[in-house]
């Protein structure tokens, strides 16, 4: 009769185990893009040596590649104002909605490699990568595969078939140059997602060439998959989770409501935060640099609120960065940026309490008694998976523990504020939970 009992248990253990041991957890990948938190993508396009002229939609407005004269052009000081931010990466947008390319193209000659800059003899995304090289950032790119000015793609139908063929061989060639001749990247953006019928062999060439990278709004198939938020306003809904069950896009024209991924989902796709440093009512949505809209840009504690929404919420946040046609990022820009990487120090470099690495639902934070918090931060060890549904955060007052704070999901990072608190000791507790409990850091500000 023991052994039967015995045998009926191991048995119970064996139907409940798999729900553990094929528990949605992301790869190495997806935990390093995770970790990283903050990026920056910046933008520049020929289109800003024409901002009054060029329409997207008429390619006899396209500017002549003459135009394109950055005569101060400096990729260090790119990377350097995304470092002095926080920025652990950067996008560059080398194919903008003109159809302009940032590097010498064999495809067709709308590109820097037919200009006068540098005799034509330019590569400003083999810059970029050097750069982001000698500072410590880890470089990604930009290619849009829906609209392309040059092609006359994406604003209105093509005039034929034909055009169509010519438009998608064209975008699978760049493609293929950009993925074989730069190395690897930490993030590709597909912004707007694939155009039909590309998929498949954008699949493939991902597989082959560019296995590590981060997609945002890539193909679900190919497993490093990110999805849009839903605005572009650096503002991602809550609860936020890292799974979900369809990917998002938008060309960033129609905004999306409630993007909250789904607890059960069965992708991991977590959400990046995307957004400008300049209003969305500037020029080109305020990702493109025009002269006289410094007055537009974001304040430092904008930004701030931004961080706590995007990162704190379980994103990552991704900047938007203007190049101005002398090729540097603005002074007024950089000051903002520089200023948000103090403040960002400032508030978290001096945890009133912390702990790490703590498995289990339940863990006790001593703080002194004469200090206030205000601040909960809470990481789940993402090795493990996403598997806290609800917590609540605790003070003992008055002899009692009480109640100030709860929420739901966690994953990467949760930054939640609430009424400041005086208490010489805090009680998280995880109150609804997935499965087992690995909670990566967590500590009062």
């Amino acid at each position: 009769m023991v052994n039967r009992i015995f045998l009926i248990s191991l048995l119970l253990a064996a139907a409940i185990l798999p729900s553990f041991s094929q528990r949605l957890v992301p790869n190495k990948d997806q935990i390093n893009w995770s970790e990283a938190e903050m990026g920056v993508i910046i933008h520049l396009d020929i289109n800003i040596f024409a901002p009054e002229t060029f329409d997207y939609a008429r390619k006899e407005t396209l500017p002549s590649p003459d135009v394109f004269t950055p005569s101060r052009l400096n990729t260090d000081q790119w990377v350097r104002t995304a470092k002095a931010a926080g920025a652990k990466y950067a996008v560059l947008t080398v194919k903008h909605g003109t159809g302009f390319c940032l590097w010498p193209s064999a495809v067709n000659p709308y590109n820097i490699g037919h200009t006068k800059w540098h005799n034509g003899k330019g590569d400003i995304l083999k810059d970029f990568i050097a750069s982001c090289k000698k500072y410590g950032l880890k470089p990604g790119l930009y290619y849009n595969t829906n609209t392309n000015t040059y092609y006359e793609a994406g604003r209105k139908p093509f005039v034929n078939d034909s055009a169509h063929e010519v438009f998608k061989r064209a975008v699978i060639a760049q493609l293929a140059e950009l993925w074989s001749n730069y190395g690897p990247m930490f993030e590709i953006w597909f912004d707007g997602g694939l155009q039909d019928g590309l998929e498949p062999t954008v699949l493939k060439m991902i597989r082959e060439k560019q296995p590590h990278a981060i997609l945002f709004q890539g193909p679900l198939k190919a497993g490093n998959t990110v999805r849009w938020i839903g605005n572009e306003d650096g503002i991602a809904a809550y609860p936020q989770w890292s799974t979900a069950n369809e990917k998002t896009a938008s060309d960033g024209i129609v905004k999306i409501d409630n993007l909250h991924g789904d607890p059960d989902g069965q992708y991991w796709c977590p959400g990046e935060s995307d957004f400008p440093i300049r209003r969305n009512y500037a020029w080109n949505g305020g990702w493109l640099w025009r002269a006289g809209e410094d007055k537009d840009l974001f304040s430092v504690n904008e930004l701030i609120d931004k961080y706590y929404k995007s990162i704190g919420r379980n994103t990552n946040m991704l900047i938007g960065m203007v190049v101005d046609t002398g090729g540097l990022i603005p002074r007024a820009d950089s000051l903002v940026f520089d200023s948000l990487g103090k403040r960002i120090k400032e508030h978290f470099s001096n945890p009133l309490a912390i702990k790490n690495n703590v498995y289990g639902s339940s863990v006790i934070l001593a703080t002194p008694a004469s200090r206030t918090a205000n601040t909960l931060m809470l990481m789940e060890d993402l090795a493990h998976g996403e598997q806290i549904l609800a917590y609540s955060l605790q003070a003992w007052i008055d002899g009692t523990w009480k109640e100030i704070a709860t929420g739901e999901s966690v994953g990467h990072k949760r930054l939640q504020e609430f009424l400041p608190v005086a208490s010489s000791k805090f009680r998280l507790l995880v109150t609804k939970t997935k499965g087992k409990v690995y909670i990566k850091s967590v500590a009062l500000y």
